[in-house]
């Protein structure tokens, strides 16, 4: 851990009961240092999260990589008011926007869109025919990371299939042998 983050936490003392909301729903953040850049008030915001339901741990490891990586994705288990929530983190010197999957996806459309039959997506990126079949008639609708899943296929097609292809490439070289 960075020894200003430890060194802050070590003065805030021990905290042994946090307000917590009462009640709320999950929200994804993703939370960036503030505008100015300026050195986050981690404590305040670790406080912040804590009181809406995430762990105190993993309140101070979103803020340890906020202060690393200069980014962090928290879902936060119980937000009563997330304009409150993201004012609060803001007068703590961080940026924070809620991360929303696309509630829909024309799947047809994008099918169509890339000039694929459903066999030729469905090898292409990985999916069952039938489930795609379904998805198209309106017999299913894709689950939130089947629609997170086309959403990325729908903005960078080509770079989907390559990283899918990446992973299913099987080596066509036998055992080495000397």
């Amino acid at each position: 851990m960075d020894s200003s983050l430890r060194a802050l936490f070590g003065q805030a003392g021990p905290i042994r009961a946090v307000d917590r909301v009462p009640s709320g729903s999950p929200v994804a953040f993703v939370l960036r240092r503030g505008p100015d850049d300026a050195v986050p008030k981690t404590i305040d915001a670790t406080l912040a999260l804590a009181r809406r339901g995430l762990q105190m741990l993993r309140a101070k490891r979103a803020m340890e990589a906020l202060l690393r990586r200069g980014k962090a994705l928290v879902d936060v288990p119980t937000v009563d008011d997330a304009e409150a929530l993201i004012a609060e983190l803001s007068a703590a010197g961080i940026s924070a926007s809620i991360v929303r999957p696309p509630q829909t996806v024309d799947v047809r459309g994008l099918r169509e869109r890339l000039n694929l039959t459903r066999e030729e997506f469905a090898a292409t990126y990985g999916l069952e025919v039938e489930t795609l079949r379904n998805w198209e008639m309106g017999r299913r609708e894709p689950d939130r990371t089947a629609r997170s899943y086309l959403q990325a296929i729908a903005n960078d097609p080509e770079h989907v299939e390559a990283a899918y292809a990446a992973t299913t490439t099987v080596s066509t070289k036998g055992p080495n042998r000397t």
